[in-house]
């Protein structure tokens, strides 16, 4: 989405090396914990195979040598090194029952694990709020580290054609037709989770009325919002980093 590629080799390079910048750009801002997590972006050229980071490397040294492909049985297609069997586990289902989905994004950030504790969906308790109105889900149960398939396919269910779900217990997963879109929905949706915790520590929100939520929604949460608010952060990495990524 939004690539100017002209064959599959190119879009693959691009999307390879715009999934590596998510890492660092996730890392940049603490959204990463130690080697959970896991961020998936789809082959241009072959729809059933993804692309993800190996198990064990952190986000701030991920680079476009190690991404590993791997096909809708989690055999590994491309690359060396394992993967959280967890990202196979959860990513595949998200992208079988997504086909509109390029991306998915989830780590275990600090709010979004504190947030998803509570088993709530988040209020639109400011402007920001608004881009998850009516277009979050929650998969309210936890049962131990994702490792089932079908554990996968109901967090895929609990997704629905939503943007993002929260995790019950366990954290946030966004999506999007681009890696910067469900990059972007991911930072956003960690700081709504700071925001409410703490508007709610200090007293009852106050939330917006549903139609001004649904039109800042209408107005802001679409999937170019997404790719463009991402930008800089991904443009100030590969100023910072260039042939390091690689």
């Amino acid at each position: 989405m939004w690539s100017a590629c002209q064959t599959a080799e190119e879009e693959r390079d691009h999307r390879k090396l715009r999934l590596v910048v998510a890492f660092r750009v996730l890392a940049s801002l603490e959204m990463d914990d130690g080697v959970a997590g896991h961020v998936t972006v789809r082959d241009p050229e072959h729809p059933g195979l993804f692309w993800v980071n190996p198990f064990g490397p952190p986000f701030a040294r991920i680079r476009v040598r190690d991404l590993v492909s791997v096909d809708e049985r989690g055999n590994l297609v491309e690359g060396v090194q394992p993967i959280n069997p967890s990202a196979f586990a959860i990513h595949a289902s998200i992208h079988r029952h997504r086909p509109d989905v390029q991306a998915a994004v989830h780590s275990h950030s600090r709010c979004g694990r504190a947030w998803s504790s509570l088993g709530r969906h988040l209020d639109p308790i400011t402007q920001d709020h608004c881009d998850f109105f009516e277009d979050h889900g929650l998969y309210g149960t936890y049962e131990g580290r994702v490792l089932d398939p079908q554990e996968g396919d109901r967090i895929a269910t609990a997704l629905g054609g939503h943007k993002a779900v929260i995790l019950q217990n366990h954290g946030l997963l966004t999506v999007g037709r681009s890696i910067e879109e469900a990059t972007w929905w991911f930072i956003r949706m960690e700081r709504c989770c700071e925001m409410q915790l703490l508007a709610e520590a200090a007293g009852r929100p106050r939330p917006i009325a549903t139609e001004a939520a649904r039109q800042a929604h209408a107005e802001q949460g679409h999937a170019l919002a997404g790719w463009f608010s991402a930008q800089s952060l991904f443009d100030a990495v590969i100023e910072a980093e260039g042939d390091a990524l690689w």
